[in-house]
């Protein structure tokens, strides 16, 4: 649980980019180029990494994952220097890549199967946690200075916390279940990754992660600069509006899992991008604290529930090749680097946050676009 409290450092990007574009004066473009960097090593190694949990085992690819996280927390701890921050968000995003692709096989490898599921899902409740408390302690430093270091002081709280997850996970013994089977040279294993986008529900499956993430990472970017342009806040106070879209995403997945017990995915899906459509509007038009908030917290409740719903269509319409399937998918996390890059150049165009919620809402049209497809509803 505490390496998925650790998964959750990647969402202190959002709140970070807000305090490192004040520090250093930079535009929306610039600063938006941090959150963009994290999220694009996604793109990158999550299907290497499946192949080098072959080669070095679970635990250990999880523990180098941890490593490359505690390296990325340590740089703004001494400087703000911003090419050493550029360094210090790839590092953040390369482990956070390798980690959600080797965390959850090695639960089921702790698990042995039967408990797994209910495991991963309270993970990721945990790793919430890590999510909504970043905001809430970057401002709490900022305004106190706390011991010296302002807003940084998340750095080192969670460097301690992901030491702690470091030496607990290394001083215990897991028993790997062996690769089974003979493994296909790695450049026929990349093709047929990307073979899989020739089937078109498996592509449409792909472009709604790539959304889904886009929208969860732009709207923590986003959310305080609309408070900071529209209400004249300042930034420590329009920060604790990135809890409550973390807080209301954590409800929401947690209310999802109970809810889809009772109404079909499918309707569940249309219900969230419904709320998420009445939270655009709100983002829009929103001229006080508690209508913006109210969006804010709509568009994560509904944004809580679209990933899983997604994935899990996604490996029943190619139930042979789940694996594939699996790696292609991690690799949409990418949106979170695709959509604040766009969200920032369409804000200087328009010489507003207006500009951002137009690429919000492509992203959210697209999702409303999946479900009207109807594909998948009977699989």
């Amino acid at each position: 649980m505490l390496c998925f409290f650790a998964m959750g450092f990647v969402d202190l990007v959002g709140i970070a980019s807000n305090y490192v574009k004040a520090d250093l004066n930079l535009s929306d473009s610039m600063a938006n180029t941090l959150p963009s960097l994290v999220f694009l090593w996604f793109l990158i190694f999550s299907i290497p990494t499946s192949l080098l949990m072959n080669k070095i085992g679970r635990k250990n690819t999880v523990m180098l994952s941890l490593v490359m996280t505690l390296a990325s927390l340590l740089v703004p701890v001494f400087t703000l220097d911003f090419t050493m921050l550029l360094i210090s968000f790839s590092l953040l995003g390369i482990g956070n890549a390798i980690m959600q692709t080797s965390l959850n096989p090695l639960v089921d490898s702790v698990m042995k199967g039967g408990a797994s599921a209910s495991t991963l899902t309270f993970g990721q409740f945990i790793k919430s946690i890590a999510s909504f408390l970043a905001p809430i302690i970057a401002s709490w430093g900022a305004t106190t200075d706390a011991f010296g270091f302002g807003w940084r002081v998340l750095y080192p709280i969670y460097l301690g916390v992901g030491v702690l997850a470091t030496l607990l996970l290394f001083g215990t013994r897991i028993n790997e279940a062996p690769v089974a089977g003979e493994q296909k040279p790695v450049g026929e294993q990349f093709a047929g990754c990307f073979a899989l986008l020739k089937n078109s529900f498996v592509l449409l499956c792909f472009l709604a992660i790539v959304c889904h993430v886009g929208i969860d990472v732009g709207t923590s970017v986003t959310a305080p600069k609309i408070l900071m342009e529209r209400l004249g806040m300042n930034l420590n106070d329009a920060a604790y509006i990135a809890t409550v879209y973390f807080v209301a995403k954590a409800a929401g997945s947690f209310s999802g899992s109970f809810i889809m017990k009772f109404l079909k995915d499918w309707t569940f899906l249309f219900v969230s991008v419904a709320m998420m459509i009445i939270a655009l509007i709100g983002l829009y038009v929103g001229s006080t604290q508690w209508e913006i908030y109210g969006a804010v917290a709509l568009m994560g409740f509904g944004n809580g529930n679209p990933f899983s719903i997604v994935f899990a269509r996604a490996l029943a319409a190619v139930p042979d090749k789940k694996n594939e399937v699996s790696g292609l998918l991690i690799m949409g996390i990418c949106g979170g680097a695709v959509f604040p890059m766009l969200m920032g150049a369409a804000s200087d165009a328009v010489g507003g946050q207006a500009g951002a919620v137009a690429v919000l809402s492509v992203g959210v049209l697209y999702l409303l676009g999946y479900w009207m497809t109807g594909l998948g509803r009977k699989s």
